[in-house]
């Protein structure tokens, strides 16, 4: 869920950003005769690492929003109370911050954590997995989360995300330019041929390129869980895996996209397989299994 929040949301600052600042006139690496790539790849930087960090700095609230966390600033019940009081020893046991801890609405199993700095997280729970998992479960999903916070990866991917960004912004003007001097022979400056064609290329690499920030994605996936284990033990965190396997395969209970840890229900191959944000829960169970804690 962050990771998709996460592109969504920088794949539309870039978008807006290219947009308006054609309209502001503010695109200095067009030269009469083509592009100064120079300009272009300093431009491209600057405006592709801030797509990623705005991304960054707004994902708490953005993942707020999205989801209807309700955030426990109060514990109502005892549930919430143990659930505060466990993430507040994971998190002290693993050498951060105490983060946000949010409840949302929602039948599947879910779990996720965001935020730019790992002493200021957030960290949320559907009111599914709260419900039918249990409380050693619950733990270890919760490991797993703050494994995610204490190991920087939000920030990480901030930054391949801005590497990519760079690429996306310069490689999609290089093709518009192309083909408004080779398509549509405009040899005299940029015409509308150019915008357009830069505009669909920016798009669509930009979600081939996820393809990167996708495989990182499924890289920490296994670190989370090693972290999960150390927090939680791993036996707990086995079981957790095990358990949302379990409702992955059940059709009446999870629909297509099994959304705890953002995992996608049964396995993919060929193309669509580089676009899975979490590896298999069978590779995930047999890797922590194997796992040297």
């Amino acid at each position: 869920m962050r990771i998709l929040l996460f592109l969504a949301t920088n794949l539309a600052v870039i978008l807006v950003a290219s947009f308006t600042l054609r309209l502001l006139g503010v695109d200095n690496y067009l030269a009469q005769n083509g592009i100064d790539y120079g300009s272009l790849l300093v431009f491209a930087a600057i405006f592709g690492f801030a797509g990623s960090l705005i991304s960054l700095l707004i994902s708490k609230p953005m993942a707020k929003w999205s989801t209807k966390a309700r955030v426990i600033d109060t514990p109502r019940t005892p549930v919430e109370r143990w659930l505060l009081e466990t993430v507040a020893e994971l998190a002290k046991n693993a050498g951060i911050g105490m983060p946000e801890v949010a409840i949302f609405p929602a039948s599947q199993s879910n779990a996720f954590a965001t935020g730019w700095n790992k002493n200021k997280a957030l960290v949320a729970v559907s009111e599914g997995l709260l419900s039918r998992f249990s409380k050693d479960e619950v733990r270890a999903v919760m490991g797993h989360e703050i494994g995610h916070v204490a190991n920087g990866d939000m920030v990480t991917l901030a930054l391949i995300q801005g590497v990519v960004n760079t690429f996306v912004i310069f490689a999609a003007r290089v093709i518009g330019s192309f083909v408004d001097r080779v398509v549509f022979k405009n040899q005299s400056g940029h015409g509308m041929g150019f915008f357009i064609v830069s505009m669909v290329a920016e798009l669509v690499l930009g979600i081939l390129a996820s393809t990167i920030v996708f495989w990182f994605s499924r890289r920490r996936e296994f670190r989370a869980d090693i972290a999960g284990a150390q927090l939680a033990g791993r036996a707990a965190m086995i079981s957790a895996l095990g358990r949302l396997k379990q409702e992955s395969q059940v059709p009446d209970q999870m629909p297509d996209t099994l959304q705890a840890f953002a995992i996608n229900r049964g396995h993919r191959s060929g193309l669509s397989a580089l676009f899975m944000t979490h590896p298999p829960l069978e590779r995930r169970i047999e890797a922590l299994q194997q796992a040297k804690l």
